[in-house]
């Protein structure tokens, strides 16, 4: 699983897999920023040196020096590689040939130290190429992942925000769910979604969706108005793929849209595509915002008409939790689904101040791990966000808040 988080500088204690195990092998063969991957071959040929040269009679275990460049091409680079099977050569024939009257492992031996010590050189070069080949994918998707879930500025539209994103498959490292926020003169918006599958397509789609987003939620004064824009987006990209004759022609995305008016504090306007509505935490507890349900984006005409925008008030101390069906449908060894309002109900009692957005995420992220034992089986997101605390001050005192 692959985690993503905006808003907060927050921990992120599982690590990615795939082109992950790359860095985190060179991590983990440094001492206070040096390598130390020469020392486990280092060790092997001295022992196999000192062991043979302690045996007596026909018992000689020289020969297994061929070991050496072996470990050496998992764990160093080429020509460290190279270094030790010239050093097993080296020490091959001073060890068999430091007592001349006793039994000797002879030429075969040698010849087959030497073979190995080539095919381990050429092996540990082909390893640092595909290393070095997943390294660049993985800059790749980190880049794509960036494009699509831009890095959000703390405070962004005058809004506490998090997020945590994993991605059900380690190697992609992205996927098709998605979140941003845009302010513009109308307020600021919050855009939360999942696109229905996986793969290139679903990250295509996502990024056609934020595109419009960041357009339409910044110049479109009805909230109602940005849903219609969405929908057409989604269709217009519809007709693009099917034209392509792409097999994704019929692709759709469960979203929630969200609208903190600028004139307003304690409201928030919302959209629900399809999607699970949000949740409000609160120092009262945890309540289910009654948004009106729509169909997702590119089945409105399955329902003609404009979607319901609710407005919905909300306390200052409250933050909106939305997440994704990879938390939703996060099953244990019974089956039993994830109960996410219920795992952020007794967190909160617990601790009130878990209601803040970034430690709220981290609830909800241990929790859905926990419960499916690490293994998700869809892209998982959490997106918490709140009005930021010294603007709600500040608007209530009917000033500036004080710096």
């Amino acid at each position: 699983m692959s985690p993503a988080t905006t808003g907060h500088a927050l921990p992120e204690p599982y690590p990615a897999v795939g082109p992950g195990d790359v860095v985190q092998r060179q991590m983990l063969l440094r001492v206070r920023g040096r390598s130390v991957a020469w020392v486990p071959p280092l060790l092997l040929l001295v022992a196999i040196a000192v062991t043979d040269y302690n045996t007596t009679g026909e018992f000689r275990i020289i020969s297994w020096i061929v070991l050496v460049p072996g470990i050496a091409a998992a764990l160093c680079g080429v020509w460290a590689t190279a270094v030790f099977a010239v050093l097993s050569m080296g020490t091959y024939t001073v060890v068999d040939n430091a007592w001349p009257h006793q039994f000797q492992a002879g030429l075969p031996d040698f010849i087959l130290v030497a073979l190995g010590g080539v095919l381990a050189t050429l092996a540990c070069a082909v390893r640092v190429r595909g290393e070095r080949r997943a390294l660049h994918m993985r800059d790749v998707t980190d880049t794509v992942r960036r494009t699509v879930l831009r890095p959000l500025p703390p405070g962004w539209g005058g809004l506490e925000h998090a997020g945590v994103y994993l991605t059900a498959d380690a190697q992609a490292r992205v996927g098709g769910d998605f979140y941003d926020i845009q302010p513009g003169p109308h307020g600021t918006r919050v855009f939360v979604g999942d696109v229905q599958g996986k793969g290139l397509g679903a990250v295509e789609t996502a990024a056609v969706l934020l595109g419009t987003f960041r357009e339409a939620g910044f110049h479109e004064a009805d909230l109602a108005s940005v849903a219609d824009r969405l929908e057409a987006g989604m269709v217009r990209h519809r007709a693009y793929t099917t034209a392509l004759g792409r097999a994704d022609g019929d692709r759709f995305a469960t979203a929630v849209l969200l609208s903190f008016p600028a004139d307003e504090d304690d409201a928030v306007d919302t959209v629900v595509f399809g999607h699970e509505p949000p949740l409000a935490v609160g120092p009262s507890g945890v309540r289910r915002l009654p948004a009106g349900g729509g169909l997702p984006l590119g089945y409105r005409d399955l329902a003609p008409g404009g979607l319901p925008v609710s407005r919905v008030r909300l306390g200052l101390d409250e933050t909106l939790l939305v997440v994704t069906d990879g938390v939703t449908e996060a099953r244990d060894r019974e089956g039993h689904f994830f109960q996410v309002a219920e795992e952020v109900r007794r967190a909160v009692a617990a601790d009130p101040r878990l209601m803040a957005p970034g430690w709220l995420v981290l609830v909800v992220r241990d929790g859905t791990l926990r419960h499916c034992r690490g293994h998700l089986t869809d892209d998982t997101t959490v997106f918490a966000v709140r009005r930021a605390r010294d603007r709600g001050v500040e608007r209530r005192e009917g000033g500036r808040s004080p710096r």
